[in-house]
């Protein structure tokens, strides 16, 4: 299984992926082996993460119709192209990736979107209040699907709060993160 934290940094609230992903990477073990990665707009360059998995969790931000704040788990399949980061004329996102896959007649892969509607997208760092506030509601969205598919999570001693990860959050160039 892979996790894949999508979104930009430099957007406010679009960086909740990035940030939900080191979050989980610096502050939990998994009782299996569980890839972490930072995916941040990384887009079509996630094509082979997408073909090398069976299982892939996709975090990010979603374009709904709804408060701020609001969690959703949603099959990848279906809810393409409603992700912040789902492209554009000149842009291929993950969701559009797995339609590619799927045109090719490749095997798509078990995927899940755990989202949250933004409350502020703009060219600044950080999280709103709103964001900042539902985070660990989120993560524990994250944490209970793993449990679901039968991955224990347990939380690390010493932990590095949203705060540290979000003040050190200065390449959006999609390093990966492996635990």
């Amino acid at each position: 299984m892979v996790i894949v934290g999508i979104g930009n940094v430099l957007q406010k609230d679009d960086g909740l992926g990035v940030y939900a992903a080191t979050y989980l990477h610096k502050n939990y073990t998994f009782s299996q082996d569980i890839e972490i990665i930072n995916g941040g707009v990384e887009g079509i360059h996630l094509l082979n993460v997408l073909e090398d998995n069976s299982h892939v969790v996709i975090l990010d931000c979603l374009q709904l119709d709804d408060e701020p704040a609001s969690i959703y788990a949603i099959p990848a399949k279906e809810i393409s192209g409603y992700g912040l980061n789902n492209g554009g004329a000149h842009e291929i996102g993950i969701l559009q990736c797995m339609d590619m896959m799927e045109l090719q007649g490749k095997e798509i892969p078990e995927a899940i979107v755990i989202g949250i509607i933004p409350a502020k997208v703009t060219f600044e760092f950080g999280l709103s209040q709103e964001i900042s506030d539902a985070f660990e509601g989120y993560i524990s969205v994250v944490l209970q699907y793993l449990k679901k598919h039968g991955v224990i999570s347990t939380k690390v001693s010493s932990i590095t709060p949203l705060s540290d990860i979000i003040s050190t959050a200065k390449d959006p160039s999609g390093v990966m993160i492996q635990q």
